[in-house]
């Protein structure tokens, strides 16, 4: 069964730094578009970042200049290097992955695959 595994997730005081990580599984990272979307209870979950097979990435406008999304296709594991955090990230970051070589939309609904999630928590 394809699995995603988040980790790196804890708690920083703003203006730290965070690197998650998804180990994936029976998927390969390199081969489909892959990304980040955190979500607090309650709301809607939100696209963070994308890369599509071909390099193409996609930043939410709140973390754009800050978050950079990449992957290590050796290891088939999906990075999220988060800097100069703030306590508007705190979240439950998830680690998806859609079932296209090139990247689809920003909503959720067009990922198929979905990890359990790490949560992030940055404190003032």
């Amino acid at each position: 069964q394809v699995r995603l595994v988040e980790s790196g997730g804890g708690s920083v005081q703003a203006g730290g730094s965070l690197r998650l990580s998804c180990v994936a599984s029976k998927f390969n990272v390199s081969q489909y578009c892959v990304g980040w979307f955190r979500q607090t209870p309650g709301s809607e979950r939100e696209m963070v970042a994308r890369i599509g097979r071909y390099g193409f990435t996609a930043y939410a406008d709140s973390v754009n200049g800050r978050f950079t999304i990449s992957k290590d296709n050796a290891k088939n594991t999906l990075y999220l290097q988060m800097n100069n955090l703030t306590p508007e990230d705190t979240d439950k970051y998830y680690c998806a992955a859609a079932l296209s070589t090139a990247c689809p939309g920003s909503r959720a609904a067009d990922f198929y695959y979905w990890g359990q999630g790490t949560q992030v928590t940055v404190s003032s």
